[in-house]
């Protein structure tokens, strides 16, 4: 495969993901500041762009929804924010639309026409459950009508990487902020992980056991640990003579380090290795 395409493949799962995670995290901050009176908007909002790792106002500015909207939601210049990573995603397929399925092409190719149609004025929640069932739509294509070939280990192990980093962000920015930050509760369905969580724990939540869950579940799609495991999957189909020799690829070997460090590190030292990671 050639390496444009291959790089093709991989920006349209990581892009396809950024959509899905940041509508999720942006609905579920938005739907929290609606229903405490008590928030403070500023605050919440602030760690939001610092989960993104948008640039925060070191003054007294006020940080408005109607700013992270435009930033985080609309821009369509910003590959960070939703419409920009359905653009980027489209983008890519075009330039790899030789060897993506018709229906795949046909699916990216309607969503970026419609983020620049009249959602742009929907309500920010309808624009949000817009974007994930989009990239759901997008991934349930990717997997249940792309052979397991080179194209499908390209596309899922962009959309891993960008998991694992887009989890472990929240994870990081949470353990920074403390008490100043959304909170766990709000992570965790942030990332779709709330009942989950619960069945797993029996109800038993506690910040330690949230975190742990978001990092360290091997069963949880979301968590860091299981998309890095998807990852290093990927990265062993697309050379499976590899391990005949030992692992020689340094991204592999990278992951399979990350992946270890998660593992064998105790929970309590993860934790406050993480604002300075």
């Amino acid at each position: 495969m050639l390496s444009r395409i291959a790089e093709s493949l991989f920006w349209i799962g990581r892009y396809v993901e950024r959509a899905d995670d940041t509508a999720r995290m942006l609905d579920v901050h938005f739907q929290s500041l609606s229903e405490d009176p008590w928030a403070s908007e500023d605050r919440a909002l602030r760690a939001l762009l610092a989960v993104m790792d948008h640039p925060v106002p070191d003054d007294d500015t006020l940080v408005t929804r109607v700013r992270v909207l435009r930033t985080l939601a609309h821009d369509q210049g910003n590959p960070s924010s939703i419409a920009g990573a359905v653009v980027a995603a489209r983008e890519n397929a075009r330039r790899a639309r030789e060897i993506l399925s018709s229906e795949l092409w046909e699916c990216l190719n309607t969503t970026r026409h419609q983020v620049s149609g009249p959602l742009r004025l929907a309500r920010p929640h309808d624009f949000f459950a817009w974007a994930r069932e989009r990239a759901a739509v997008v991934t349930g294509i990717v997997d249940a009508s792309t052979s397991r070939d080179e194209t499908w280990s390209f596309m899922v192990l962009g959309r891993s990487i960008e998991r694992a980093d887009m989890t472990a962000r929240l994870v990081q920015t949470q353990a920074e902020l403390g008490e100043a930050g959304p909170g766990w509760h709000t992570l965790l369905r942030s990332t779709g992980a709330y009942e989950t969580f619960l069945r797993t724990f029996r109800g038993l939540a506690s910040d330690d056991r949230a975190a742990e869950f978001l990092l360290l579940d091997r069963l949880f799609p979301r968590s860091v640990v299981h998309a890095l495991d998807q990852a290093e999957e990927c990265l062993r189909a697309l050379d499976p003579a590899a391990d005949r020799r030992g692992v020689a690829d340094d991204a592999r070997r990278e992951l399979a380090r990350i992946r270890a460090d998660l593992e064998y590190t105790p929970l309590g030292d993860t934790i406050e290795s993480l604002p300075g990671s």
